[in-house]
Parts: C-alpha cells; sequence; structure tokens
C-alpha cells in the first residue's frame, strides 16, 4: 500500500501514515510517497521517491538500511541513475494513458522492453488495469501499480483482485518452459 498524499504537509501525514501502519502491519507493505521523515517516524517498510527527489543514499540516511527505497524513472537514463545509486525498485511510467495525467507524455511499452537489462526490479505504472497487464509485464515490467483503475471501480476489491490476478497469469505465460 502506498500512502500517496502529496499534497499533505508531514504533521498532517504523520497520523495518517501512522492509521495505515496499524491497518496494514502484518498483512502488507506501507510505503509512504516522497517524505522520507514521515516514513521513518511512522515505521513504514519503505519510501517511494519522485524522480527529482533527493538521492537514493541522502534518503538512506534519513530511513536507515532496512527500509525500501523506491524511485518513480519517466526515461532510461533517470533508470539507470536511479539503479547505480542503489534504489530497490524503480515505478515506470506512464505506460498507457492515464486519467491521472492526462494529456502526459507517454513513455509506453518501448520503455519497459528498453530497461529489461536492468538487475532492480520495475513496476509499470499509468493506465494499468487488468486488461493490459499483460502487456506490461510481457514488456518486462516485474509489476503494476495502480490507483485509477482500483479507486474510481465500483467494486475497488473486485478491481484489484483482478489485477492482481491478470499479473499473475501474465507471470505465468513470461515464465521460462521448465524453469521453477
Amino acid at each position: 500500500v502506498q500512502l500517496r498524499e502529496k499534497d499533505l504537509p508531514s504533521e498532517e501525514l504523520l497520523p495518517l501514515a501512522e492509521a495505515l501502519r496499524k491497518i496494514t502491519g502484518g498483512r502488507a507493505l506501507l510505503i509512504v510517497n516522497g517524505d522520507v521523515d514521515v516514513a521513518a517516524k511512522c515505521g513504514a517498510d519503505g519510501v517511494h521517491l519522485p524522480e527529482q527527489a533527493m538521492p537514493v543514499l541522502s534518503a538512506r540516511d534519513v530511513v536507515g538500511g532496512g527500509l525500501l527505497v523506491g524511485r518513480s524513472v519517466h526515461g532510461v537514463e533517470s533508470a539507470l541513475e536511479a539503479e547505480k545509486e542503489g534504489a530497490d525498485y524503480l515505478v515506470v511510467g506512464t505506460i498507457f494513458p492515464s486519467r491521472s495525467h492526462p494529456g502526459g507524455e507517454l513513455a509506453g511499452l518501448t520503455l519497459l522492453r528498453r530497461l529489461r537489462t536492468l538487475s532492480t526490479p520495475y513496476l509499470a505504472i499509468g493506465g494499468l488495469k487488468s486488461a493490459n497487464a499483460v502487456q506490461a509485464i510481457s514488456a518486462g515490467a516485474s509489476g503494476v501499480a495502480a490507483i485509477t483503475a482500483i479507486t474510481e471501480n465500483p467494486d475497488p476489491g473486485r478491481a484489484a483482485a483482478d489485477l492482481v490476478a491478470a499479473t499473475q497469469r501474465a507471470w505465468e505465460a513470461r515464465r521460462i518452459p521448465g524453469s521453477a
């Protein structure tokens, strides 16, 4: 679960993060978007950094070595830099047209394919839903991240379950025959 409230000041974000930590504790990872201090204070599992935020190593100085540090990227160069800095994972986008970023530039499946040489796992974001998750996984993404496909669905639980099932099918299809 990623807490992504970019407009909240830290003093308002912290109580929300602490409440989410109680809900997710032992059930799901909690990643705080952008605010390394809040991530450290609430006991989150990690922090997610925007592409133009502080370096990964600076974030690790704040959150310590036990937390995941992820980075959003929108191109090959920024992905290579984030990997070099030691990011634990990347979120790559925008892949498909997205209501949360209308009219924005699309990185598309081509970018996912170009990143296949990375050793850092990366998730596709932007317009992802169960109907197109297989395309992102087939192009090289380790997984997918979704916002609108879940939050704007009349049955968000079903939408999330469908996305998980589609992702698992995509992983199975990508698996090399005879591999474990």
